[in-house]
């Protein structure tokens, strides 16, 4: 097994559970360098820190695996490495759901694996080399652990450019139609694992669609960014007097009133539009007794984030504006790089500068089954704000 030695003081983030060895901490080789293959990581004094996979062509030059010496690493720990992050699922007991993610990458110890869980099919994602390696290993564990009736994959993401692996997505076990219907709290929908966005559908959000059922009751709501009616589902629901789902994609709109529908929802509707224009708009002042801001990622690097600060505020900055008096905004951002101290300084600002005031209701993230490192920031990626607006 290749050694890989890092310069010296390089390890005490890795031993506190930073998941990743970036090519400017390592010092020499000793050995053949295969790509992809699972290496040993040793300090500078030549003691033992970890395995990992290593891909030379990354920034990202090792992903951790174990730190424990003694571990084999083969297929059989593997499947353990599953098992764990599988009974973690188990215990969360969702009810009235049938979708769920299943494996998260590092935040579940296995780097590079992404698998989520709709109705009786998987969708996986592999975006590092060395898990692209032994992926067929991994769908054989999928299969003997889960009996899935198909999976697909979803390996069609930029990052795998980096790995110097190219883009992938199709059926990749069974024969099935990609389009499935599933159960998310006691709502029926379609999950496009093909087209769909991530996997098929925003799974993360899927506490944070069920919190609404708090706020939404006789309320009319105003869903921004709506993608394929998530919010705006659950709104309708739990007894909003009407919903207005909007989203710039004529696509997503059809999806909606699709999902609409499937469960005889008859308060809700849709309507293609440009968000930003909507909440500049007049004909929204006073309108909305709840209003959702879950946008996409306005940024997903740090060179664009003083622009994509600018594109929060401006939404929150009018939905707060428009919004009735007494009335709830849940306000989102699904950018790492927007902090959760920035999200809330930006939400501060704005507002001041609508000139209400606000009172503080709640903070949420993403839902448990998308778990994070305390090591490691970036994954807490998710932040939710509910407001009351006076």
């Amino acid at each position: 097994m290749l050694k890989v030695i890092l310069n010296k003081n390089e390890e005490k983030e890795k031993k506190e559970g930073f998941p990743w060895i970036f090519n400017n901490e390592i010092n020499s080789f000793e050995g053949e360098i295969i790509n992809g293959s699972v290496v040993k990581v040793l300090t500078y004094e030549k003691n033992f820190l970890c395995y990992g996979f290593l891909n030379t062509s990354s920034k990202i030059m090792i992903r951790i695996l174990s730190l424990c010496e003694s571990d084999v690493i083969d297929k059989d720990f593997f499947k353990k490495r599953i098992e764990y992050a599988i009974s973690h699922r188990n215990n969360l007991n969702f009810k009235n759901s049938n979708c769920l993610r299943l494996i998260f990458s590092e935040a579940d110890f296995l780097p590079g694996l992404v698998v989520d869980k709709y109705g009786d099919y998987l969708c996986i994602q592999i975006s590092s080399l060395g898990m692209e390696k032994i992926k067929k290993d991994i769908i054989d564990i999928l299969v003997e652990l889960l009996n899935p009736k198909g999976i697909y994959e979803r390996s069609d993401v930029s990052s795998r450019q980096k790995e110097g692996l190219e883009e992938f997505k199709g059926i990749i076990y069974g024969n099935f139609d990609p389009k499935v219907l599933v159960l998310e709290n006691g709502i029926k929908f379609i999950v496009d694992m093909e087209n769909g966005q991530k996997t098929g559908y925003f799974l993360d959000q899927k506490l944070n669609r069920d919190n609404i059922k708090y706020y939404c009751k006789d309320k009319d709501v105003l869903d921004c960014f709506s993608n394929v009616g998530g919010f705006a589902l659950n709104a309708a629901l739990n007894g909003a007097k009407s919903v207005l789902a909007c989203d710039i994609s004529k696509l997503a709109c059809e999806e909606i009133e699709q999902n609409a529908k499937l469960n005889g929802f008859n308060n809700l509707k849709t309507r293609c539009v440009d968000v930003f224009d909507l909440l500049r708009s007049d004909e929204i002042i006073n309108k909305f007794d709840l209003i959702i801001l879950d946008p996409p990622a306005f940024t997903k690097s740090k060179d664009t984030l003083k622009k994509a600060y600018k594109g929060y505020k401006e939404i929150n900055l009018q939905a707060i504006k428009a919004i009735k008096k007494g009335g709830y905004l849940f306000t989102f951002s699904c950018s790492q790089h927007m902090t959760p101290e920035l999200f809330l300084q930006m939400i501060k600002e704005s507002i001041i500068d609508s000139k209400r005031k606000a009172q503080f209701i709640e903070f949420k993230v993403q839902s448990p089954d998308h778990p994070s490192l305390f090591s490691s920031e970036e994954q807490l990626y998710l932040k939710c704000v509910i407001l009351r607006i006076l």
